[in-house]
């Protein structure tokens, strides 16, 4: 059976580049990107685009119907930095595009569906070291909340009507193809930009502020491995755990410094140290492992050379 998938939210910093994997592998004409506004030109020049807000419940069903959809990947939010200054905002695009997609699920008009969670689900109370798969979830920031809620509303529709939801507790993601959204782990990212502009960088994270994080390329592919495993090999219908690395700023400028001697930085941490503080140091993802046998490739050396080179060549 041919697909046809629909990725909502495709111009963000996942959805760009698991566009452009998708569309690799099952044929540009079978994926449809989807945001608000138009992405790189990469991404629009590659495959079929439609300005669509996920919100809009009477546009995400007329799509879905005109196109006979098979797989649909939400990926629209709004990231925690920035959802800490506009909480309603928000509320309502994390929640209501979930909603509305899995109520279209509920309606037959799709067959699978990819949602991401995150690592932003932890909270204060939760264990620090190899944060397991089942523990506290208490989250502290407008952004943990929705998607702690999410992965409650993807359970319930799973279990009642029997839509098959798929999500992932994502890691921060360092990726060299998009610029950073809003998040609170984007210092990995900005890093080194301003590590070949200018020499230097600033840090909103103090030194040994231990977080989970993931080269982009590891975490496109634990969702695509994730949507095409066989459905009855997964024990998780809330979110998967999901881990690869873990690091602190200071971890990363050293490893940078090993290939650009003269880098420098500093710290000033800001508001975003708490949401960091409220985070895993690292996570227990064995679930995921053992159900549909996740490995990462990305260790911190390899990410570092994978960024720097790509963003020479590509700036």
């Amino acid at each position: 059976m041919s697909k046809t998938i629909v990725i909502l939210g495709a111009c963000g910093q996942i959805g760009t580049e698991l566009t452009l994997a998708l569309r690799s592998r099952y044929g540009s004409e079978s994926v449809i990107a989807s945001d608000i506004r138009e992405g790189t030109s990469e991404l629009m020049e590659s495959g079929p685009f439609v300005t669509l807000d996920a919100t809009d419940f009477p546009a995400l069903e007329e799509l879905f119907r005109n196109t006979q959809v098979t797989e649909v990947y939400l990926m629209a939010a709004m990231l925690s930095a920035t959802a800490e200054k506009h909480p309603a905002r928000a509320w309502d695009l994390n929640m209501n595009s979930l909603l509305h997609v899995l109520e279209l699920g509920r309606m037959g008009l799709y067959s699978k569906l990819f949602w991401p969670s995150s690592i932003a689900v932890f909270g204060p109370k939760t264990p620090k070291d190899n944060t397991p798969q089942f523990t506290v979830t208490e989250p502290s920031t407008v952004y943990g909340i929705s998607k702690k809620a999410g992965e409650g509303w993807a359970s319930y529709y799973h279990r009642k009507y029997g839509v098959d939801v798929r999500s992932l507790r994502y890691p921060g993601l360092i990726s060299w193809k998009t610029q950073p959204g809003g998040g609170t782990t984007d210092y990995a990212v900005d890093i080194f930009h301003q590590a070949l502009k200018t020499g230097s960088y600033e840090c909103f994270l103090k030194a040994d502020t231990a977080l989970p994080m993931m080269y982009m390329a590891d975490a496109i592919d634990a969702t695509l491995q994730l949507m095409e495993a066989p459905a009855g090999a997964l024990s998780i219908r809330t979110s998967y755990n999901l881990g690869a690395l873990s690091f602190t700023p200071e971890d990363l400028a050293r490893s940078i410094t090993s290939e650009l001697p003269d880098f420098k930085i500093s710290y000033v941490p800001d508001s975003r140290q708490e949401i960091a503080e409220s985070w895993p140091h690292s996570i227990d993802d064995s679930q995921a492992r053992k159900d549909w046998g996740w490995e990462h490739r990305y260790d911190l050396e390899k990410l570092t050379r994978e960024m720097l080179r790509n963003l020479r060549e590509n700036n």
